[in-house]
């Protein structure tokens, strides 16, 4: 017998709104410079916990201003022009209506589910991304990497969140994220992932159909 789903868990960047990833790529391209080459400097090797300053910004070890000042020498050495404002500037808009997954949350409020925000993200951020969605409306729960001090694809942050959902088991769950580690991390846990694409139509139509 199936297990019935009892929570629905969210990533932010990339879900409801364009993907930092997909801005350091038009950045790059801008610049005439390889996107894995200002991937690498900007995130370093986004699927593994390290010491880069990207990873120590978001599990709240260093300040935003700390990390891109240590990004930024890093990208000098590596002849590459780095400019935080222009990066990340090319999130503001990809002209992709994302609306559609803050409707599909409400929906899944209606149907009696739990839904959470489980999100890698940036301290001084966070009354910024938070005014962008009525989050206490749409969410039980939101946890943050810069809050809990550890970051996806770590497990222990996905413990924690079904964990806090009071959800009886991994399979009662499900996760939707752009970053396919992350996905993967979830689904070695036991909950079901969806791996959202810049449209998220399709990832809502794969959500839909675990529903049914």
């Amino acid at each position: 017998m199936a297990i019935e789903i009892e929570a629905v868990i969210f990533d932010y960047g990339g879900v409801f709104t364009p993907s930092p990833f997909s801005a350091a790529h038009t950045y790059a391209e801008a610049q005439g410079v390889a996107p894995e080459r200002v991937l690498a400097i900007v995130f370093g090797d986004y699927q593994r916990d390290t010491d880069h300053p990207w990873h120590q910004l978001e599990r709240g070890e260093l300040d935003l201003t700390t990390a891109l000042e240590k990004i930024g020498v890093e990208a000098k050495r590596e002849g590459i022009k780095f400019d935080a404002a222009d990066l990340f500037g090319g999130m503001s808009d990809d002209g992709i209506d994302r609306t559609v997954v803050v409707d599909h949350v409400r929906g899944l409020r209606e149907m009696g589910l739990r839904t959470a925000i489980l999100t890698n993200n940036v301290a001084e951020f966070s009354s910024v991304w938070r005014e962008r969605l009525p989050v206490d409306e749409l969410f039980d729960l939101v946890v943050d990497s810069s809050e809990e001090k550890i970051r996806k694809p770590n497990p222990e942050i996905y413990l924690r969140t079904l964990t806090r959902l009071g959800v009886s088991t991994p399979g009662a769950a499900i996760f939707l994220d752009d970053f396919a580690p992350n996905v993967d991390a979830a689904r070695e846990l036991g909950l079901h992932g969806i791996l959202v694409d810049p449209d998220p139509r399709s990832a809502l139509a794969a959500l839909n159909d675990l529903l049914d």
